[in-house]
């Protein structure tokens, strides 16, 4: 017969809950709906406890860091075509964001928005006869608009920009980061990921081209990276790889530059899911010389909201 041990139960020690440490306590609670159902009490009635307290610590740096330093937004494709792109037109319009870095996919999603009125195709669909990525206004006006930066010295994000805003029919206009970043003076830049966008499969896609106005947009972005030094704000909102990428080597740049700066800057990774790039190269990396970097997890258009409604709500208080 096996012989088994057991722990004896009646000399365990234990201390007098009044002597515990406790993480959590009624003032931190969350509170049902009241009287007043306005978003500011709706905010105030988050718990202060985990991500919520993250949300906020953001919010307030946002709010804290407008008008006084750069919050650069970095964009997937994704929170483009899933409509959040009039939010981030208002939080330019009030200074709170000053840089808008896209990947490919979002200007593109951003372009036909604004010159077509619409976008995000059914890629199952096309991919079976092979007109996935096909459009042809797309792929000619994109390439042109590139084309002629190119030869102006421009980035990709100043030459698609310009382009749109050159544009005589545009349904899109009001809906559109592109267009607002050329009409408030706000720098965008686009860097491309050759082969992995719709416009790379067009006829009149030029590497030369593509290369030497998303090199140009590089050195853009690590241009207005020093800003972010002391209060600063750096968004990654919905790239899993090239933004997080193209942000850790900018960011090296800046800080050869700059005899170590930026530090000491706020950087908040806004995603469906965690990645190891964004939480490695946007979060953890950057702030270790000082900052505090943050991840919230969750529906591109549930979470964006949040973030923007509560910015925009603190500072129209001010």
């Amino acid at each position: 017969m096996t012989d088994y041990r057991e722990a004896d139960f009646a000399r365990l020690k234990t201390v007098p809950i009044a002597r515990r440490s406790n993480k959590v306590d009624p003032s931190q609670l969350a509170h049902p709906p009241g009287s007043d159902q306005s978003f500011a009490a709706f905010w105030n009635a988050l718990p202060a406890i985990l991500a919520a307290q993250d949300l906020r610590y953001l919010v307030d740096a946002v709010v804290a860091a407008t008008g006084r330093r750069a919050v650069v937004a970095m964009l997937g494709g994704h929170v483009v075509k899933v409509g959040l792109g009039p939010l981030l037109v208002e939080l330019m319009r009030r200074k709170a964001v000053t840089h808008v870095a896209m990947n490919g996919s979002a200007a593109i999603h951003d372009f036909e928005l604004a010159a077509f009125g619409g976008t995000s195709e059914d890629v199952a669909a096309g991919l079976g006869d092979g007109t996935f990525g096909m459009a042809e206004e797309t792929g000619r006006e994109m390439n042109a608009a590139l084309s002629r930066g190119a030869a102006g010295n421009q980035g990709a994000g100043e030459a698609l920009a310009e382009y749109l805003r050159e544009r005589k029919e545009l349904p899109g206009r009001a809906v559109s980061v592109l267009v607002a970043c050329a009409q408030l003076g706000v720098p965008v830049t686009v860097h491309a990921a050759v082969g992995a966008e719709i416009i790379h499969q067009h006829p009149t896609a030029d590497g030369a081209t593509i290369g030497a106005t998303s090199h140009r947009d590089f050195k853009r972005l690590a241009g207005a990276l020093p800003g972010l030094d002391d209060g600063g704000v750096v968004l990654n909102l919905g790239s899993a790889v090239v933004m997080p990428e193209v942000f850790l080597k900018a960011l090296t740049i800046a800080r050869n530059l700059h005899g170590g700066k930026p530090t000491n800057f706020t950087a908040c990774d806004c995603d469906m899911q965690r990645h190891y790039r964004p939480r490695v190269n946007v979060v953890e990396r950057p702030t270790l010389a000082g900052g505090r970097g943050i991840q919230l997890t969750g529906h591109h258009e549930i979470l964006f909201p949040l973030i923007s409604w509560a910015v925009l709500s603190r500072l129209d208080a001010k």
